[in-house]
């Protein structure tokens, strides 16, 4: 019989949430619950300094807690270089502390003073004394996908008919239409954030559990057994079943 795996949406900063979920799965699963978290750990959110907090101090303690990295993980990650490193996946228009990705509230999470008028030079070097370095090790650590026999983990989805194993790091941090049009089955059960729903939907040939935190509402955590799936609500198990065939 394989062991029940659960498994966190998109957290965005929202650390309230994130001790919400964490309840939900220890009174399902027991404190030795294996969770593994589907990246985006900042942004957006108000908390994000507390979220790495809280899952850097967890994998110090060796919690039985996987962590995948996710687009926005990267960008902060990224920002943390000396000289800061841009994403040129994004619009020309975008940047990391542009209010619409959000790391301008992560930073100020941080106590890091993010006026628009203030040059990036020196928001850069506030960055890298109020940052923990732990935070910053954590995040370049991150690995960008975990699977078992049935079920394969990512932040943002795979590129249809490429295996598993030669997926591109792009399309794992940020694929979106290619991959959500494909209705047609994958080697394992997709399981991935990154594009916010209105509520967590099993596809049947993947499962996002991206239900859109970052922007207010409720996080989600699943717990995924055999070929089942379910979400976790205050009453317990809710079934997820295949909104397609």
């Amino acid at each position: 019989m394989s062991h029940p795996i659960y498994a966190i949406g998109d957290v965005h900063g929202q650390m309230g949430q994130l001790d919400r979920v964490l309840h939900l799965i220890e009174t399902d699963g027991g404190k030795d619950a294996h969770i593994v978290f589907l990246g985006d750990y900042t942004d957006r959110g108000p908390d994000s300094a507390a979220v790495l907090d809280t899952l850097v101090d967890a994998q110090a303690q060796g919690r039985n807690w996987t962590f995948l990295k996710g687009n926005h993980d990267r960008m902060f990650e990224w920002f943390m270089e000396v000289p800061p490193r841009s994403d040129p996946y994004m619009m020309v228009s975008l940047y990391w502390l542009h209010e619409r990705l959000g790391g301008d509230t992560t930073l100020a999470s941080y106590g890091v003073d993010v006026r628009p008028d203030r040059r990036e030079k020196d928001v850069h070097a506030e960055a890298l004394a109020a940052v923990p370095q732990s935070h910053v090790d954590f995040l370049r650590a991150l690995p960008l996908t975990f699977e078992t026999d049935d079920v394969f983990f990512v932040h943002a989805g795979i590129r249809p008919r490429v295996p598993l194993h030669q997926q591109d790091e792009e399309d794992l941090l940020w694929i979106r239409q290619e991959f959500h049009n494909h209705r047609g089955p994958h080697p394992k059960l997709i399981v991935h954030g990154h594009t916010p729903v209105r509520e967590a939907t099993h596809y049947g040939n993947r499962v996002n559990l991206d239900s859109a935190a970052g922007y207010g509402e409720p996080l989600t955590a699943a717990v995924f057994e055999g070929d089942r799936v379910w979400r976790l609500s205050a009453q317990g198990r809710v079934p997820m079943e295949p909104a397609y065939a």
